[in-house]
């Protein structure tokens, strides 16, 4: 990883989040599938793709303040916690 030769020898990945990711397209699943086949760590937390994140911006309040219930909201949170639960 040119990263990490140049700038950061320390610097570990964790995963590669998967975001604005719809299910009901294929190319997504496909470009998914490609990177786990070359072996990369796609993390198994995918955040969806969704106007709400932008309304959340307009607002300038984070997604999970504006609207906690949301889909978003509790990927973001496992999300959290599946990278929590790597850097161990």
């Amino acid at each position: 990883m040119e990263l990490k030769e140049d700038h950061n020898p320390e610097l570990r990945l964790l995963g590669i989040v998967v975001n604005q990711f719809n299910s009901q397209a294929k190319l997504p699943r496909e470009l998914i599938e490609t990177l786990k086949q070359q072996d990369l760590p796609v993390l198994e937390s995918y955040i969806s793709a969704t106007v709400k994140v932008k309304e959340s911006h307009s607002k300038r309040m984070p997604l999970p303040f504006y609207l906690p219930k949301h889909k978003v909201t509790n990927q973001i949170a496992a999300l959290f916690e599946e990278l929590n639960a790597s850097k161990t």
